[in-house]
C-alpha cells in the first residue's frame, strides 16, 4: 500500500521557494499571510519559519542585534518539531542556521565587530528524505 502524496498549502510552498531564492522579505510576507489564517500547532511552526527569514533579512542588512534576537526566537519556535516536519529536513535546517549565525552568536552580549552574512553559509530548505 502506497501512501498518498501529502499536499501542502500553496503559500507554504511559495514561502519555501522564496526563502531558498534568498528573498527573505517576500518570504516573510507570504508566510505571514498563511500564519494569520491557521490555528493550532502549525501556527508555531510557521512563526519559526517567518522569524528565520526575518533573522536572515536583518543579518544581510547588517542589523546584527535584530538578526541575533530573531535567530534565537525562531530556533525556539522550531525546537519542538521533529527531525522532519511538513516535508522539510528540519534538523538540517536548524544545523545550517546555527552554522550561518555562529560568528554572530559567539559575540555574546557584545555588539559584534566585522561580522557579516556569508553567502555560502545561507541556509536552504531541503526536502525530507524517506525513512527519517
Amino acid at each position: 500500500m502506497t501512501a498518498e502524496p501529502v499536499e501542502y498549502p500553496e503559500k507554504y510552498l511559495e514561502g519555501l521557494q522564496l526563502f531558498n531564492d534568498e528573498d527573505f522579505y517576500e518570504c516573510h510576507d507570504v508566510l505571514e499571510e498563511l500564519w494569520a489564517d491557521v490555528e493550532g500547532e502549525s501556527k508555531r511552526f510557521y512563526q519559526g519559519l517567518i522569524q528565520a527569514a526575518v533573522a536572515l533579512f536583518h543579518f544581510g542588512n547588517e542589523n546584527l542585534g535584530g538578526a541575533r534576537k530573531l535567530y534565537v526566537s525562531s530556533m525556539g519556535y522550531l525546537e519542538d518539531y521533529g527531525p522532519t516536519h511538513m516535508g522539510i529536513d528540519l534538523d538540517r535546517f536548524r544545523a545550517d542556521m546555527q552554522v550561518c549565525f555562529a560568528k554572530l552568536l559567539e559575540a555574546g552580549d557584545k555588539y559584534p565587530e566585522g561580522v557579516e552574512l556569508e553567502d555560502e553559509l545561507v541556509p536552504k530548505f531541503h526536502a525530507a528524505t524517506e525513512g527519517r
